[in-house]
């Protein structure tokens, strides 16, 4: 560029400052393309369905009145595990006062890509 007139080097570089500004700009249109994909794909996967079906599951296994309730558990998470490919962990207490019964519980819900927990209690 030692050669070149003034008007020239200008020109050159207002070319080069010009190309560059496009590559970024390209660059992060680019990016915020990719993040927007990914959150709209994560928000159709959003597995509700599932995740009712394991809570009304989990419900009524606190109000089973059986003795074998860890078997119970125990087939709801096989069945998660191997049909949904989620891991699902619950626990259910009932505390008794003077005049009310309360059940409460929990319920862990992970497939990897969401993480839902949630704490009920039911007073009867």
């Amino acid at each position: 560029m030692a050669r070149l007139k003034d008007d020239a080097q200008w020109i050159v570089l207002m070319g080069f400052i010009v190309s560059f500004s496009l590559f970024f700009l390209a660059l992060v249109l680019n990016q915020s393309t990719v993040i927007g994909q990914t959150t709209a794909e994560s928000v159709s996967e959003f597995p509700k369905d599932d995740i009712r079906g394991i809570r009304s599951l989990m419900i009524q296994d606190a109000y089973l009145d059986t003795t074998d309730a860890n078997n119970i558990r125990y087939d709801i998470q096989t069945l998660a595990m191997s049909r949904q490919n989620a891991v699902v962990s619950f626990w259910n207490t009932s505390t008794s006062t003077s005049t009310e019964t309360f059940t409460t519980g929990e319920i862990l819900y992970n497939n990897g890509v969401l993480i839902y927990k949630e704490e009920w209690t039911a007073r009867e």
